[in-house]
C-alpha cells in the first residue's frame, strides 16, 4: 500500500538522522524537525487508510486527532499519550525559535517518537495483511 510505504520510507530517513549533528547544527536540526513532521503526517494518513480497509466506522474522514483516537480505540495505536504529544509537537514545532526548546523536541523525537513510529509501522503491516486476507477470502482447496 502506497501510504504505508511512504510512511515507512520517511521513517527510515528520520531514523537514519545524525542526532549528534542536530545538536550542533541549526540547519540539520531544522531538517530533523521537518522530517519528523512529514513522518507524522504520513503515519496518521497510513493509519487512516488501514482503518478504512478494516471497515472502521469513522475512518473515512477525520482530523489527525480523531484518527489517532480511533486507532487507539481499535487497538491499532499503542500509548496514546505519546501520540498526542507528537500531535501537539507537530502543531507547535513550526513556531519554535528557541534552540533549547528545539533541542528538547529533538530528544523527544529520538527517544519517544521514533520508537512509537516503529511500533505503528509493524502494527499497520500486520493489520494490512489481515485486511488483504479477509478481502481475498479463504483459499480454495483443490
Amino acid at each position: 500500500m502506497k501510504k504505508l510505504d511512504n510512511f515507512a520510507n520517511s521513517l527510515q530517513v528520520l531514523k537514519g538522522a545524525n542526532f549528534a549533528a542536530a545538536d550542533n547544527d541549526e540547519i540539520y536540526r531544522t531538517g530533523v524537525i521537518g522530517q519528523f513532521s512529514l513522518t507524522f503526517e504520513l503515519a496518521w494518513k497510513a493509519l487512516q487508510e488501514v482503518l478504512r480497509m478494516h471497515g472502521a466506522e469513522g475512518a473515512e474522514t477525520g482530523s489527525p486527532r480523531e484518527i489517532l483516537q480511533l486507532g487507539y480505540k481499535l487497538g491499532f495505536v499503542e500509548d496514546p499519550a505519546v501520540w498526542l504529544a507528537m500531535l501537539k509537537n507537530r502543531n507547535t514545532l513550526a513556531h519554535v525559535y528557541d534552540a533549547d526548546k528545539a533541542d528538547e523536541r529533538i530528544l523527544l523525537i529520538r527517544g519517544s517518537f521514533i520508537p512509537a513510529f516503529l511500533v505503528l509501522e509493524e502494527t499497520l503491516r500486520k493489520k494490512l495483511h489481515e485486511a488483504e486476507e479477509d478481502w481475498a477470502g479463504p483459499a480454495s482447496s483443490l
